[in-house]
């Protein structure tokens, strides 16, 4: 009889998430095991009870994943468990935590698609501020729009000092050219929507980023995003299905601004989480899945 396929599911928290539990189960895994507690120097011994224990054929229906709260060290402990794999002993480790990894992929794929489809413009170049951007998902996708050669800034509604500790973390870990802004005021959000292209909206599920007026001052915007499916909206004039849809706060302009809302980003976050899951489940070879991987198949599956 064949072995079941058994997900183990490690948090540095007190308790692993129902939805990536439910994904997972409807991924086609036939058990997710969950484990509270489990850190940076757990991992290691961790990932090797679950390789040794059913042979190399077992280890293949086998697969680790990571969840949490922080991004980077979710990151860190895939190396880690990446590490401690002895072939043929290994297995897929997917790191999501918070789904922080496809949520940001899922972000900047379709906005790669709105800048491509309406402006036949890509992310190099362009100017992209995040707001609430120093979250889980705010720092994945700082990182990646970086990454695709945007000039990223990083704002906080807690305070410019917040920004800065968040920004000096990624050009510390990813030699990355992040900038930390001030968002605190009516008068600092103005001068940051000058010269913005990309506006992020990563604050926590029920805060107003930005009002409509204020999205308005925002002359040379393409496309704003936001992440909030909890009313208040975190960019008040953007619906949570609109998918590239115009905003009516640039209507007057030859080629409109346009918004995505945070059920069209989470479409695709879902498909994309789904994939890679299932991927785990079926490969023949071990996969090792990052926020870069995460990014790679959600520009796949978006449609």
């Amino acid at each position: 009889m064949d072995k079941p396929y058994l997900l183990h599911f490690a948090t540095p928290g007190p308790r692993v998430s129902p939805f990536d539990v439910n994904m997972a189960y409807d991924a086609g895994w036939d058990a997710v095991i969950p484990y509270a507690g489990v850190g940076l120097d757990d991992i290691a011994g961790f990932t090797q009870d679950a390789i040794f224990s059913r042979g190399p054929r077992g280890a293949r229906r086998t697969g680790l994943f990571i969840g949490g709260r922080d991004a980077l060290l979710a990151t860190d402990m895939l190396e880690a468990a990446r590490g401690a794999m002895v072939p043929p002993f290994e297995v897929s480790v997917f790191a999501d935590p918070s789904g922080a990894y496809t949520t940001a992929a899922a972000m900047l794929a379709k906005v790669e698609q709105a800048l491509a489809a309406r402006f036949a413009q890509d992310m190099n170049g362009r100017s992209v501020l995040l707001l609430g951007g120093t979250g889980p998902v705010g720092l994945v996708a700082a990182t990646l729009a970086a990454q695709a050669g945007a000039q990223v800034r990083i704002a906080s509604h807690h305070g410019a000092a917040q920004a800065g500790k968040a920004a000096a973390l990624l050009r510390q870990r990813f030699a990355l050219d992040v900038e930390a802004v001030d968002s605190g005021s009516a008068e600092a959000r103005r001068r940051q929507l000058e010269d913005v292209e990309v506006v992020l909206a990563v604050a926590k599920a029920g805060v107003q980023v930005l009002s409509a007026a204020e999205l308005a001052q925002a002359p040379r915007l393409r496309v704003a995003a936001d992440l909030n499916a909890v009313p208040p909206a975190g960019l008040e004039p953007v619906g949570v299905m609109d998918d590239a849809k115009p905003l009516a706060t640039h209507a007057e302009r030859e080629a409109p601004a346009v918004g995505i809302g945070a059920l069209a980003i989470g479409n695709l976050k879902y498909k994309t989480q789904q994939v890679l899951l299932q991927r785990m489940r079926e490969t023949e070879t071990p996969v090792y899945l990052d926020f870069a991987e995460c990014l790679a198949e959600a520009r796949r599956q978006r449609t």
